[in-house]
């Protein structure tokens, strides 16, 4: 199987026709035929049904087409890279985020490591915990930032960033800008936004329910910006790392919970394969 037979495959895929591939391919269109003939043949079957209008996906060019195009995609990345590389113009590197590790706590320290270091190509993942680990295990990222709640495997090294508490956030015309500080029983009788991608949300379930507190979801959310949006138009409050939320210019109050009940997120940590620090 050749890349070049793979790059007229997608052609096809996405004109919908052999000649339009072919002139978008910039090849004659024999040449395109006899290169996804030749293809059809290493898979053992047809790829296209052919028609009058032109041609679509037989099953098995389905079944091979979502492969194909990420073969294709993870092959034009390794030669852009190599090239970079090759010139020396920069030097990538991939960092993972976690979903709910706060931007603005980070942004400034990324500026200033680009500005001493202007040869290295910033490349920034977010994504869950999950997906981010699998990626560092597969090479496809360098670094990982994130607050995970069990032990590292010991392939894994670590850095201490900083810690945080969690806050409760409402907005500047709730009644709890009157208060101090919160407990928890207080915001049960209050519209709760449930953030889906907390890394203590099992953590706070179990620490609600030892203390007979019960927390109404009144909205959920994998996206911090929607939670923050929510809490802003006043449809509830929410709990959140205290860096995750905006802290100038913004209709957002917080407070700390009660020190009986104070909530610390799990450390931020910057983590990397063993041996690269």
């Amino acid at each position: 199987m050749e890349m070049q037979q793979i790059r007229y495959f997608l052609a096809v895929c996405d004109k919908g026709s052999f000649t339009r591939a072919a002139q978008s391919a910039f090849v004659a269109q024999p040449s395109l035929t006899q290169a996804i003939k030749k293809l059809e043949d290493e898979l053992g079957g047809e790829l296209f049904s052919r028609e009058r209008s032109g041609c679509r996906l037989t099953s098995l060019g389905r079944l091979v087409e979502p492969t194909l195009r990420q073969i294709f995609h993870e092959a034009q990345t390794i030669k852009a890279e190599a090239v970079r590389f090759s010139r020396l113009n920069t030097v990538p590197l991939r960092i993972g985020v976690m979903a709910t590790i706060a931007a603005q706590h980070l942004s400034t320290f990324f500026a200033d490591f680009q500005q001493e270091r202007p040869h290295v190509e910033l490349e920034l993942v977010v994504d869950n915990e999950c997906n981010l680990a699998q990626q560092l295990d597969e090479g496809r990222l360098d670094l990982m930032v994130s607050a995970p709640t069990s032990p590292l495997p010991a392939h894994l090294q670590s850095l201490k960033l900083y810690e945080e508490r969690y806050v409760v956030v409402f907005n500047d015309k709730h009644r709890f800008n009157q208060l101090e500080v919160i407990d928890l029983a207080t915001i049960q009788s209050e519209p709760y936004l449930d953030r889906l991608n907390c890394e203590l949300r099992e953590t706070l379930r179990g620490v609600c329910l030892g203390r007979q507190i019960n927390l109404y979801a009144a909205y959920r959310s994998n996206s911090e910006e929607w939670i923050l949006s929510m809490v802003r138009a006043g449809l509830g409050v929410a709990l959140m790392p205290e860096f995750s939320v905006p802290k100038r210019g913004d209709k957002l109050k917080t407070r700390y919970l009660g020190v009986k009940q104070a909530v610390v997120s799990p450390a931020a940590i910057l983590i990397c394969r063993t041996g690269l620090f």
